[in-house]
């Protein structure tokens, strides 16, 4: 059964981890683990090791769960293409890009955009550049332990990450604090 394609891919349609479960000839085949990766979601993980090399089934499965990045070869991770659709679905993927594309700002910034805790794997030009930081914090407040010290004092992030959420307020700086009539 677990060699079965058929049977394996209608089981990975309904859970996609079961994919794991299947033959390693299954695993192993490019055309079974593509189905497998772009219609039913089956992690990368479960791939041969080959086919984490492979950059059209990487780009199929980071395209459905950014986070299965982290089991692609080293040398997909520095693809500019296929980091930017693996932050598009998962904006934790950006953790495990290489390291120059953590310095690319289209790249952090569509990470941002997803998930703004994400700040913590940027670089730190970006943890002080103004336009991510307001990207992030406005969308999660908590984002703001993460940006570039003097950011905490300025009124403006500060404000923004408040108004979603106040709690943020314990990462300002401490003036800001103490004056909560500029917040």
């Amino acid at each position: 059964m677990r060699a079965d394609r058929e049977l394996v891919l209608f089981v990975a349609s309904i859970n996609r981890f079961a994919f794991q479960y299947a033959a390693d000839t299954l695993k192993a085949d490019r055309d079974v683990v593509l189905d497998a990766l772009s219609e039913h979601g089956a992690p990368l993980e479960f791939a041969a090791p080959c086919l984490r090399a492979d950059r059209e089934v990487v780009f199929a499965a980071v395209s459905k769960h950014g986070s299965g990045l982290r089991h692609a070869v080293d040398a997909l991770k520095a693809d500019r293409e296929i980091i930017l659709a693996a932050v598009a679905t998962d904006g934790t993927a950006l953790q495990f890009a290489a390291a120059d594309l953590k310095a690319d700002r289209e790249i952090v910034l569509s990470a941002v955009s997803q998930n703004s805790s994400v700040l913590e794997y940027a670089v730190d030009a970006f943890k002080a550049d103004r336009g991510i930081v307001l990207a992030a914090v406005s969308k999660r407040g908590f984002a703001l332990r993460f940006v570039a010290a003097d950011l905490h004092a300025d009124h403006e992030i500060v404000l923004a990450a408040v108004s979603s959420s106040g709690a943020a307020l314990q990462f300002a700086a401490a003036d800001l604090k103490a004056d909560q009539q500029q917040i």
